[in-house]
């Protein structure tokens, strides 16, 4: 029947009810009302006339049962308030027009029953939730450690290194204080070589003092500031120093190395591409960062090698002899007799800069399809990874619309986190590699308009570059035996967007 059509019935009930009767029904040209009084309310049972009446009147009999069952208040606002519940027992009771043979006792039984699912599901979110707060201890636990490490270093005695040692380094060679500015045709690469700066002979050195202070009140502060942190992330904020540490804050807070030498390779990567195909800006921006603990180590010169890639460029420190790197590719001071500046802060020696590279060279490709179907949106996402990297720790951060309840993930290769406070659907992947260098996620959520889901933004890691930049042997410029190095390389997203 259609909604009018009952609207119709359950309007003429009034007029051809009766009073004074406890259990009674009513017949019309074409249906049957069975009803029985309960307090200030009917219970009112509509059937065709072809019906059997005793079996209506003893579906109105289980029916009056469970009313009370569900409803302590049998008046209007009491019955409003448990509609749900009884709608749910009247179901259980009548299917199909017919009356189940059930019981007062079966009914509530059914209804009560737990859902396996359901359960499922809650165990699942339950353990990704206190796997999530295990990580965030041990990340906290870790914290606190390199902060100790670093107070200890700063109380042993490293501070020494602003005293004669600047007298023997690049620091007092009457240069000054050059930088990669503006006019070098290289602007967009990021300027951090104060350690080349020149400053006084003799006097102690500001920027190697200075840090001691501040670490130690730190120390002081590190319970207070875990448990502050640790609150915001249990409310869903994303603290930064554990997601994306910036470049500074990871070579401050990263345990000091073993080996005399240790050189840093890293390239960022700065990438918009366009939801619909195309690409508005690719740039790779990278540094060669040379640290070296000891005064005696810092007599070398570095031999490096790197792929011929067109719109790659170079630019060398001020105090590196430039000619001898163009010719032969080795970095080395101007001054033989003066070594590299030594001690725990890594001195960046070169930058490169690669232009004019196409959509083919992305590590990662993303696509979104949104579509709206009914009072619902579908969103496809699926990723393409080059074979030219595996990336590390990927997360791909879907921006949406304002919603009262969790998206509902319906496939995904990986997992995936939603942040409530800032309405963002996460997807992350520990490992891309040959093994799965596409893959895809499908979401639901209310209708919203397609552009709600953009820009994208997309963050990852890798062991390898772009220019493939390595040192590939160290020749010390004193007589002995060269110093053992080490090297790491690093591909990072400095800002990676579909929009």
């Amino acid at each position: 029947m259609s909604r009018i059509r009952i609207e119709g019935l359950l309007a003429a009930f009034p007029k051809l009810v009766g009073t004074g009767k406890q259990h009674t029904y009513v017949e019309t040209e074409n249906v049957r009302y069975v009803y029985q009084p309960i307090e200030g309310l009917y219970l009112l049972l509509i059937t065709n006339k072809q019906s059997n009446i005793l079996e209506d009147l003893d579906t109105l009999r289980l029916l009056s049962k469970l009313v009370p069952e569900y409803s302590p208040s049998l008046d209007e606002e009491g019955v409003c308030k448990t509609a749900f519940e009884l709608i749910f027992a009247f179901d259980e009771a009548i299917s199909l027009g017919n009356k189940e043979n059930v019981t007062v006792q079966q009914v509530k039984q059914y209804c009560e029953m737990e859902s396996h699912e359901e359960k499922a599901h809650k165990l699942m979110m339950q353990a990704k939730i206190n796997e999530t707060k295990d990580v965030m201890k041990k990340k906290a636990n870790e914290l606190d450690k390199m902060r100790m490490e670093r107070g200890k270093l700063d109380k042993g005695g490293y501070s020494s290194i602003s005293g004669p040692r600047i007298e023997k380094s690049f620091n007092d060679m009457g240069i000054g204080g050059s930088r990669f500015g503006s006019g070098s045709g290289l602007g967009g690469l990021s300027t951090d070589m104060d350690s080349f700066a020149s400053k006084p002979k003799g006097r102690p050195s500001t920027a190697a003092t200075a840090p001691g202070k501040g670490f130690g009140m730190k120390l002081g502060k590190t319970q207070k500031t875990n448990q502050f942190l640790e609150s915001l992330k249990a409310e869903g904020e994303v603290i930064l120093e554990d997601v994306q540490p910036s470049t500074v804050s990871s070579r401050s807070s990263a345990l000091p190395p073993s080996d005399p030498v240790t050189v840093t390779i890293e390239e960022k990567l700065n990438v918009v591409v366009k939801r619909d195909g195309g690409i508005n800006s690719f740039d790779v921006q990278g540094t060669l960062a040379l640290q070296v603990l000891n005064d005696a180590d810092g007599f070398i010169q570095l031999q490096i090698e790197s792929q011929d890639i067109p719109g790659l460029s170079f630019k060398t420190h001020p105090n590196i002899n430039k000619d001898l790197f163009n010719s032969q590719q080795i970095l080395g001071a101007k001054d033989p007799n003066r070594p590299f500046p030594s001690g725990q802060n890594e001195t960046p020696l070169v930058k490169w800069r690669i232009q004019g590279m196409d959509e083919s060279s992305l590590p990662l490709s993303v696509n979104c399809w949104p579509s709206v179907s009914g009072n619902e949106t579908y969103v496809n996402i699926e990723y393409e990874a080059s074979e030219m990297f595996d990336l590390h720790n990927v997360i791909i951060s879907i921006p949406l619309p304002a919603l009262r309840e969790v998206p509902s993930v319906r496939q995904i290769d990986g997992e995936w986190k939603f942040d409530s406070r800032n309405s963002v659907l996460e997807w992350s992947i520990i490992l891309i590699d040959q093994s799965n260098r596409s893959g895809s996620m499908e979401f639901v959520v209310p209708p919203a308009d397609p552009s709600s889901f953009f820009p994208i933004s997309i963050g990852f890691s890798a062991s390898s570059t772009f220019s493939d930049l390595k040192v590939t042997g160290i020749q010390p410029l004193k007589e002995g035996n060269p110093p053992k190095f080490s090297q790491r390389a690093r591909l990072l997203t400095a800002n990676y967007q579909v929009v």
